[in-house]
């Protein structure tokens, strides 16, 4: 089956820094295009979307430029989501510079590790609206916790395109449902989100998880969402951190086993080329 990773990252330590990566010993390194083609081996690959990394403020613009010109180059990169800071006056000016590319499809801004307060000013709204006109999606990437306050944003911005990343960063590992349960079913009564089935592998225990640990999260996004506003993601390489990106794929692959070949053909491939518009 052809796949389409909606979530793939890339960091070059020599070019640019990458603060939170320090403490983590795994992925303290470069992670370059020919060692993401070394983890996609085996697997058909399709096309695969890039995800910024959170790199250093200082060097967000350069990061963008960077892989915007990878993806001018002959490998699976047909989609670019760049970082970028709502809350901040120069947003638009930020925008200017980088809009253009036929493959800049989006932005996003960590949110998981950013107090919760920095997406709940009038200006960051103010500012996630303007992603409408420059035709670019918005990648929201909250705790499970944070999960209300990515829904008063997305009401705040209904005609902005939101994808919400990692299926709203569960508590996997302790297997903690609920209340990110009814937060997921929240927020999927919004028409203008989609759900990436990405990156709960490195929420699980990375020594100890098994396919039927991911079921049970999995298979709520999937139910909330349906099958035409669900996109799988790798998150290599930190899915590292637990499995390898084929292991990740094998995993989600048993657990929609009982799904038809199209619902999975939507899940691994159709509705990225659409909600991405990558066609």
């Amino acid at each position: 089956m052809k796949i389409i990773d909606t979530h793939q990252h890339l960091w070059d330590l020599d070019l640019f820094s990458y603060s939170w990566c320090k403490d983590i010993p795994r992925l303290n390194r470069s992670f370059r295009m020919q060692d993401y083609l070394e983890a996609v081996g085996g697997l058909d690959l399709a096309k695969s979307v890039h995800l910024e990394a959170d790199v250093d403020e200082p060097y967000m613009l350069g990061e963008t430029r960077y892989i915007l010109s990878l993806a001018d180059q002959d490998n699976p990169l047909e989609g670019v989501v760049a970082c970028c800071r709502p809350e901040k006056a120069d947003f638009k000016t930020y925008l200017d510079q980088i809009a253009g590319h036929p493959k800049l499809k989006g932005v996003r801004r960590i949110l998981h590790t950013q107090p919760d307060e920095l997406s709940q000013t009038p200006l960051f709204a103010e500012n996630v609206r303007l992603l409408e006109r420059y035709g670019l999606s918005f990648d929201i990437c909250v705790l499970a916790r944070q999960l209300p306050l990515a829904i008063k944003l997305v009401r705040e911005c209904p005609r902005v395109s939101f994808i919400m990343d990692h299926c709203g960063v569960p508590q996997l590992k302790e297997k903690q449902l609920d209340p990110w349960r009814g937060y997921i079913r929240e927020i999927s009564g919004l028409p203008n989100v989609v759900s990436k089935v990405s990156g709960v592998v490195a929420y699980a225990d990375h020594e100890r998880w098994t396919p039927e640990d991911l079921r049970p999260f999995v298979e709520h996004v999937i139910e909330c969402f349906g099958w035409d506003r669900v996109m799988f993601g790798s998150d290599w390489p930190v899915c590292t951190q637990a499995a390898s990106l084929k292991q990740w794929v094998e995993a989600l692959a048993l657990i929609t086993s009982d799904a038809s070949e199209t619902e999975r053909k939507k899940l691994f491939h159709d509705n990225a080329e659409r909600v991405y518009r990558l066609a």
